[in-house]
């Protein structure tokens, strides 16, 4: 097992120094009258030179970055920043310059290969909010903006907004724990079809007709969803997505785009079925890094941030023990579902898929879909939190099939940075799993006793069962 272990981790160390010039490129000193913009090891990306603007390394973070112009910055921090880089103030981003060249050179080898029209992905650090990598295709040199369209220039990281699908059903199930309203553990009944809230609930995984919760999520059931949900106030739910940043502004230089999330009040059942597996709301992939990003850090939010200056602001969205209860659980997903797809051998993550379709005049279409993941690895501690989105595949849409191999290609040039071998820590068992779930009935109990306790005799139950 060593032996395999070795030398899958040897393989990745080409790839590794293959990516190793992106923390190399320099561009000798010279008297700013524009300040310069540089990684966080100080690598520069945009720098003031006797002959003009210029951009060491080329399409790297170029949505990012932006581009100058005659009269100023037009595109990008270029834009945003103009201000303070005209008066040769220079600023640092917390891009890591070897992730950065890993997530883009990974996201455009699949796209291209599945002739998708756009796609990003986003790496943060758990602990710290660091936004690692922000990787958009298409992407464009901004040496040599003129001879490229708008389309190219959008950083779809941030501004993109999309439907996300059955990575939503993670915060879900998520949240229900945090009220004590269903545990990994607890049975419902789970027909392949459901006629609910004047329409069918259709699954397409086959799975057994009874679901515990975390079955749910393995078999990424919206019919298990619907019974998860359905005697749920809406506003519980919908102060659980904003806990999460959903429908909510993200602070950063540059533009960012809100998503959106209706009001409780304009919620039907069937509306709340929807959106609790991933229709009906719309996210960036920047808040949905954040937003699992909650569960990877032992259930505080982070707010996301692009320069180490700006500050670190914080708030506690789930409880620790459920926090960890979900990355066992969606680590369970994984090894039990798409363990291949997702991760290598022997290193351990977290994470859940998801497939929509995309809405085009005004109907949902039956051939553009968006791909997505959402995980953090490792499994066993947390350090980074990777979200994927590809929209219109041609072929291979889903998102086990696209984001997921992304996701795990991208987690591979990390690993190799890092040096970091393979864990020793085994897969979960089913087993494990139901004792997972038997654990968090026994904290959620305790954790009710508690809160009725201090509440007082006249007070009733928190929650229900």
């Amino acid at each position: 097992m060593w032996t395999a272990a070795f030398l899958a981790f040897t393989s990745l160390l080409p790839a590794f120094f293959k990516l190793s010039w992106a923390g190399e490129p320099r561009v000798n000193a010279v008297t700013p009258t524009r300040g310069a913009i540089r990684l966080m090891d100080g690598t520069l990306v945009a720098v003031h030179t006797p002959q003009g603007r210029q951009y060491p390394l080329g399409p790297m973070a170029a949505n990012v970055v932006g581009f100058l112009g005659a009269d100023g910055g037009l595109e990008g921090l270029e834009r945003t920043l103009n201000a303070e880089l005209a008066q040769g103030k220079s600023q640092t981003l917390t891009l890591n310059g070897t992730i950065q060249a890993a997530a883009e050179q990974v996201l455009e080898e699949a796209v291209k290969r599945v002739e998708a029209a756009s796609g990003s992905v986003v790496v943060m650090d758990r602990h710290t909010g660091h936004l690692l990598a922000v990787a958009n295709w298409p992407t464009f040199d901004p040496g040599a903006w003129a001879g490229t369209v708008p389309a190219q220039w959008r950083n779809r990281a941030f501004v993109d907004e999309y439907e996300p699908g059955s990575v939503i059903k993670a915060l879900t199930v998520a949240a229900l724990l945090e009220e004590n309203l269903t545990s990994p553990a607890q049975v419902y009944e789970t027909p392949m079809r459901r006629p609910y809230a004047g329409t069918v609930i259709n699954d397409l995984v086959p799975h057994p007709s009874v679901l515990r919760t975390w079955e749910i999520l393995r078999y990424s059931s919206n019919v298990g969803m619907t019974r998860l949900i359905e005697n749920v106030p809406p506003m519980t739910l919908h102060r659980a997505f904003q806990a999460f940043g959903l429908g909510l502004a993200v602070e950063l230089p540059g533009p960012t785009a809100n998503g959106s999330l209706a009001a409780p009040d304009r919620w039907t059942p069937l509306t709340q079925a929807t959106m609790s597996f991933g229709q009906g709301l719309s996210v960036t992939n920047l808040q949905m890094a954040a937003a699992f990003n909650v569960i990877a850090n032992d259930g505080v939010y982070i707010a996301p941030r692009l320069s180490p200056d700006q500050p670190r602001r914080t708030r506690r969205v789930l409880r620790p023990d459920v926090a960890r209860t979900m990355q066992r659980l969606l680590h369970a997903v994984i090894d039990e579902g798409i363990q291949s797809r997702a991760e290598l051998p022997g290193y351990h993550v977290g994470g859940k898929t998801g497939t929509a379709q995309v809405a085009i005049g005004g109907r949902y279409s039956s051939e553009v879909f968006t791909s997505t993941f959402a995980g953090f690895f490792p499994a066993e501690q947390p350090r980074y939190t990777v979200t994927v989105m590809v929209r219109g595949a041609k072929r291979e849409y889903q998102g086990s099939q696209l984001a997921a191999p992304i996701f795990r290609d991208i987690t591979a040039y990390i690993l190799s940075m890092n040096g970091a071998l393979p864990a020793l820590i085994p897969p979960p068992t089913t087993h494990e799993a139901d004792e997972v779930g038997a654990q968090s009935d026994r904290a959620a109990e305790r954790s009710a006793r508690a809160s009725r306790e201090a509440a007082g005799p006249e007070a009733g139950p928190v929650h229900g069962p």
